[in-house]
């Protein structure tokens, strides 16, 4: 009934398992489908937070040139005090000596309508003022530019091949001039695209889009997209057709030019026009180094995927681990109540027959000398199996706790083997049990304990006796050496060993189903001691058996140190 009330645990745990592996496989099916959600949520949140970044940066590249405008520009007070060229002279100076924006303007120049034409005065930064010179080749489409809008008459940024140059356009006040309101001069900026490049743009970045994964930006000629006005890094420039993640416009001119049409002026609601970041003559494309956002959304999301694999994975491996681990347990558990009812079992047959001996000599057999020695020789026989017995455990007990072997010394197998051959078991089977003895001669000392050497080789003569003999009274017993060491070998002509039963002989209360069967008397401890003290002897233990056709059981102990033999030799000489 015992049996059965643990087979019965063994099935329910593993069907506990079972329910578990299902639901770990419904939580799977579940964080698939949540991963899903939340990797597309995540890509969105990521290109959100990448386009604000970059929108950001545009309001603080354009605010920046912005304020350098601002900064070249003098007051009409003072324009109207010392003309045109002197103002703008004395306010470029001031600007480039304050330190503010520096270097962001490569060079200035003043254009000034004259009669049909536009008059350049370049920045002299030697002399600092403006002086007449040609038109720059670079220039030339501004020159077209301001000379259609004389024509035409109407305001407007100018479509420029030079997306770097920068024209700020004063107008005329009420009263002023033959045309109030028109445009009297325009300050010609050129930014300087060595200081974007070094120095503005990567500080930018840096700031707002610092996203810890590694990012290719590119700004574009919106002019002409072929050219690229900089790249972040030493990467190469992508693919004319590549998406990028986030893109902005840059030097929006509207919003530098206050009182141009559509730029700089307020609603009739109130406050400032909304930005508009798909305005610009620059493009700013920001892309992720380490492949699309699709693509690193996607390997986030199985690289989760993976880690929950893994946790399902180790929660079912514990699960399985725990079930096997409480099995294992059950079953010492079970070994170890047979092991309980096994020596209670030895216990009560000795100690029954010693009982009933000391009671009949107190009665009328007192008086017969033979039946005294008779129920005496019995009384000593049940007390040396109780003491073999007790032996037995608590040598079990000392090795489990680390001590099999006491200390040990040189000593001739031979005599080991003698003496365990002399034993009351082999003693008790009387003469039908025939002992073939083969030791090879000079056999090498070992290092051994000699009692528990002696115990060990004695154990495996007693379950010769006691498993081999059944169709056969032979029992073989040789010693030879081999390399370093002594090999013992003991062998009998039984019915064997099952082959599914031979890897676990050694385990501490095991025994095997023939023993249970036909109920031959033991603990299940004899072999596990064994083994233990052969390998306490720095030895090893191995069995060969088929079923039928006997059992061999062969230990190996290394042999002593060549001095020990040879002062051990002198010593007994």
């Amino acid at each position: 009934m015992n049996l059965e009330n643990l087979k019965r645990r063994a099935l329910v745990s593993w069907a506990s398992v079972g329910v578990l592996a299902a639901l770990c496989l419904v939580l799977a099916a579940l964080q698939y489908v949540w991963l899903g959600e939340i990797s597309r949520a995540e890509r969105a949140r990521l290109q959100e937070s990448l386009q604000n970044s970059v929108q950001r940066l545009a309001q603080d590249f354009n605010a920046d040139v912005s304020a350098a405008l601002a900064a070249v520009r003098p007051p009409n007070e003072l324009i109207d005090e010392t003309g045109p060229q002197k103002a703008y002279a004395a306010q470029w100076s001031r600007w480039r000596d304050s330190g503010a924006q520096p270097g962001l303007f490569a060079r200035a120049g003043l254009a000034i309508p004259k009669d049909d034409g536009v008059e350049l005065f370049l920045m002299d930064e030697t002399r600092n003022e403006f002086l007449s010179a040609a038109w720059p080749q670079s220039w030339e489409g501004m020159r077209g530019g301001l000379l259609r809008r004389l024509r035409d008459r109407r305001g407007g940024p100018l479509p420029d091949s030079n997306s770097a140059l920068l024209e700020l356009p004063r107008f005329g006040r009420r009263g002023e001039g033959p045309s109030p309101g028109a445009e009297q001069e325009w300050l010609v900026v050129e930014l300087d695209l060595d200081v974007v490049r070094s120095t503005l743009l990567p500080a930018l970045l840096a700031r707002h889009v610092g996203t810890g994964m590694p990012i290719q930006a590119q700004v574009r000629d919106r002019f002409d997209p072929a050219v690229t006005i900089f790249a972040s890094g030493s990467q190469t420039p992508p693919a004319p057709d590549s998406k990028a993640e986030a893109s902005v416009g840059l030097l929006d001119v509207n919003r530098f030019e206050p009182g141009r049409r559509g730029g700089g002026r307020f609603q009739k609601g109130g406050g400032p026009p909304p930005v508009d970041f798909n305005r610009g003559r620059w493009q700013l494309d920001v892309r992720y180094a380490d492949g699309t956002l699709d693509s690193i959304v996607a390997r986030i999301r199985w690289r989760n995927l993976g880690i929950s694999a893994a946790i399902l994975a180790l929660m079912m491996l514990t699960a399985v681990l725990l079930v096997r681990f409480s099995r294992q347990q059950q079953q010492l558990a079970e070994l170890q109540m047979n092991f309980v009812a096994g020596v209670s079992h030895e216990l009560r047959t000795p100690l029954t027959v010693i009982r009933t001996a000391a009671y009949n000599l107190r009665g009328r057999v007192a008086a017969n000398p033979a039946q005294v020695e008779r129920y005496g020789t019995l009384i000593q026989d049940e007390s040396e199996k109780l003491t073999t017995l007790v032996e037995q455990v608590l040598r079990f007990s000392s090795a489990r706790a680390g001590h099999a072997v006491g200390e040990r010394a040189p000593v001739a197998v031979e005599g080991v083997i003698d003496e365990a051959l002399h034993s009351r078991r082999l003693g008790t089977a009387g003469g039908r049990i025939v002992v073939e003895k083969n030791l090879e001669p000079g056999l090498p000392l070992v290092m051994a304990d000699e009692l528990a050497l002696k115990h060990a080789i004695q154990n495996l003569l007693d379950n010769a006796v006691k498993y081999g003999t059944e169709n056969s009274d032979w029992i073989g017993v040789s010693a030879r050496r081999v390399d370093d060491a002594v090999e013992v070998r003991i062998a009998d002509r039984g019915p064997g060993i099952p082959a599914e039963e031979q890897a676990n002989i050694f385990n501490a209360f095991f025994r095997g189903r023939r023993a249970q069967q036909e109920q031959i008397h033991g603990t299940g401890l004899g072999l596990n001691l064994v083994k233990k003290i052969v390998e306490a002897h720095g030895g090893n233990i191995r069995v060969e058996s088929k079923p039928g056709r006997g059992t061999e059981f062969i230990l190996r102990i290394p042999a002593a140190p060549a001095e020990l033999q040879d002062e051990f030799a002198h010593t007994s000489g």
